[in-house]
């Protein structure tokens, strides 16, 4: 019978010129690939700030700023079905005042 287990395989991925191997599935590797980018792009410009010094604390300032964005993107996509909810039942009292209106007025 088929394996179904996903494999995996080493990744080198390159963070403020250092280089880390980091075993991930297959089909993650463009992920992986994306966030080492992601986080590299942060730290760099954490880092040519000159306001963070030391690699951990650049990684943590990073770390922190990521997730941040992370938590606000998730409250926002709990928030739009919420508004359009309101807003179908705000169209549904509309209707209902249109239909009792009386055409002839």
């Amino acid at each position: 019978m088929g394996d179904s287990a996903p494999t995996s395989e080493t990744v080198t991925v390159s963070i403020l010129d250092k280089e880390y191997r980091v075993a991930c599935a297959e089909d993650e590797r463009a992920e992986l690939q994306a966030s080492a980018r992601l986080l590299h792009e942060r730290m760099s410009r954490i880092r040519s700030s000159g306001s963070v010094i030391g690699l951990e604390r650049i990684a943590v300032m990073a770390a922190l700023n990521i997730a941040h964005e992370l938590i606000e993107a998730k409250a926002e996509l709990t928030r739009i079905p919420l508004e359009q909810e309101m807003l179908d039942r705000l169209q549904d009292k509309v209707q209902d005042a249109l239909g009792k209106i009386d055409p002839g007025d």
